[in-house]
């Protein structure tokens, strides 16, 4: 068995004991998830990923692991920005705290499945065209860009969301979140529930902001192992860094600039490929923890600052 394969079986046993640890021994269903508990499951993920880390430079060499690492690292910023949409969506429905862990591991796992397949046709795509890897570089520049020059106050208008509009017209929806059932029953015919809905809209949401990310992980490593992993990974992390950071975004405020920089940076180097221009792994490593650790500890000195 080649070490790709071994990696490969290895992500999916430890996965599945570790998705049934997480929801069997560090999750009660129906109760509320303390920031102590967040606290913990977040570290669980967190060191999983980096237990993995190590795995793969034993199996496979220091080269790919580093590239796993960079792009978990990249993965993991964007995710702490899909997190405050997340919230904005589960504000704008009033979801109930008690349904919170419920309705965000359904959206997760319906995310992992859009993302595998998002993946798939990518390498694909890039296997059958090499050149879109340049279009993927230029599109990165072009939205961390725009990301960077966004204002952070600007919300997320969820009653404007495309897919919830299309929900509206399409699908038979009731306001209510029928006791925590995705449908219920209502003058004999099947309506679905606010619920319903925002699953829907958190695995769809995690799709567009995988529309940034793959492209990402794609100028950091063209491996499948690194691809695919990296992203299960970051995914299967937003549970409890929801829980983690409901409170807290305020003090996350510069980190858009800091991801902005990082997709900038990953675009331009996918594009100087061109020239056969091409940085070692570790330099995209140094310039991702530099960027995303500036950002992280300038939010939080500024939220400080506000605070006094």
């Amino acid at each position: 068995m080649s070490p790709s394969n071994v990696s490969y079986l290895t992500f999916g046993v430890v996965l599945l004991l570790a998705v049934i640890f997480d929801l069997g021994l560090l999750s009660k269903k129906g109760a509320e998830v303390t920031i102590r508990r967040a606290l913990f499951q977040t570290g669980f993920w967190v060191l999983l990923a980096l237990a993995f880390f190590g795995f793969l430079w034993y199996e496979n060499g220091h080269k790919i692991a580093l590239e796993y690492l960079s792009a978990y690292l990249m993965e993991w910023s964007l995710s702490i920005d899909n997190i405050f949409v997340f919230i904005l969506i589960f504000t704008f429905f009033g979801v109930k705290p008690v349904y919170y862990g419920r309705v965000l591991l359904i959206g997760i796992l319906m995310a992992i499945v859009l993302r595998i397949l998002f993946i798939t046709v990518g390498i694909a795509a890039v296997t059958w065209l090499h050149e879109l890897l340049y279009v993927f570089g230029g599109f990165l520049v072009y939205t961390g860009i725009m990301m960077f020059k966004a204002k952070g106050e600007e919300a997320v208008n969820v009653e404007e969301n495309k897919v919830y509009r299309l929900l509206r017209r399409i699908v038979p929806l009731t306001s209510t979140d029928g006791g925590g059932r995705m449908s219920v029953i209502i003058d004999g015919k099947k309506r679905f529930t606010n619920l319903f809905v925002v699953v829907v809209l958190l695995a769809t949401t995690d799709v567009l902001f995988a529309l940034d990310s793959i492209p990402a992980v794609f100028g950091i490593s063209r491996e499948k192992i690194v691809i695919y992993t990296s992203n299960i990974f970051a995914v299967l992390g937003l549970r409890s860094l929801f829980f983690l950071l409901r409170g807290a975004v305020e003090r996350f405020s510069h980190l858009q600039q800091g991801i902005a920089v990082v997709l900038i940076f990953v675009g331009l180097k996918m594009v100087a490929e061109i020239v056969d221009f091409y940085l070692p792994v570790y330099v995209s490593l140094l310039v991702i923890l530099l960027c995303i650790g500036t950002a992280i500890g300038y939010s939080m000195y500024t939220s400080t600052r506000k605070n006094k």
